[in-house]
């Protein structure tokens, strides 16, 4: 799952991310409206957070632009406004949620997953393929009721695979979900090697991580 963070405190805004990163979310941090642009012209990201006001303009100018443009990412509106009127009209705007300053880094990203949930219509706080049972809250899966020894990378690449489960998806979709653009020095063959470690670690089971040449990777049950 990869976040973009349109915030012009740096203090706040180094703490969320770090907080979004060991939550096992990519996230990458845009000071103004301007930076944010650019990240969004060559990125897609899986939900967006937006500060109202910001140095070079304002999030719901960001967001009312995205909207007019058709971009459905979901949206967090971050607020130190405490008007209904102001809440009202962020949502109105096509905000999808927000959360007024000082917030809890919980919430945030307790939030944020809901909104990823409810874009993907995923109704439920866990995901399951057969005898696997995974945790995005937690970033845990248990197989058979086991459960699975997995880094926050592992364990953030196998979230990704099961909300797709039954899809392909290329390594560069992979990629972009687990690495940010100050990860620029991660190659794209990282993925191969977590896709290895997921499947020696789901051996033995009926869950399969499947290849397919040119297409990407599919996590399934076995026929």
């Amino acid at each position: 799952m990869r976040v973009l963070m349109v915030e012009d405190a740096a203090d706040l805004a180094e703490a969320v991310t770090a907080g979004l990163t060991r939550s096992g979310m990519a996230c990458d941090w845009a000071e103004g409206v301007e930076t944010a642009k650019d990240f969004l012209a060559v990125q897609s990201y899986d939900a967006l957070v937006l500060d109202i006001n910001l140095p070079d303009g304002t999030g719901t100018d960001l967001l009312r632009g995205l909207r007019a443009k058709g971009d459905r990412t979901p949206v967090m509106m971050l607020t130190a406004l405490l008007s209904v009127d102001d809440r009202v009209g962020a949502l109105d705007l096509g905000a999808d949620d927000y959360l007024v300053k000082p917030f809890d880094q919980r919430e945030l990203e307790a939030r944020l997953r809901a909104l990823v949930r409810r874009d993907s219509d995923q109704k439920s706080d866990h995901i399951t393929l057969g005898p696997l049972r995974f945790s995005p809250a937690q970033l845990t899966a248990e197989l058979d009721g086991n459960r699975l020894d997995l880094t926050r990378r592992e364990a953030a690449l196998l979230g990704l695979l099961l909300r797709n489960q039954g899809q392909y998806l290329n390594k560069e979709r992979l990629y972009d979900g687990l690495f940010t653009f100050n990860d620029a020095d991660v190659g794209l063959n990282a993925i191969e090697l977590y896709i290895a470690r997921l499947r020696k670690k789901l051996s033995g089971s009926d869950v399969n991580i499947s290849t397919r040449r040119g297409v990407g990777y599919r996590i399934a049950l076995d026929d």
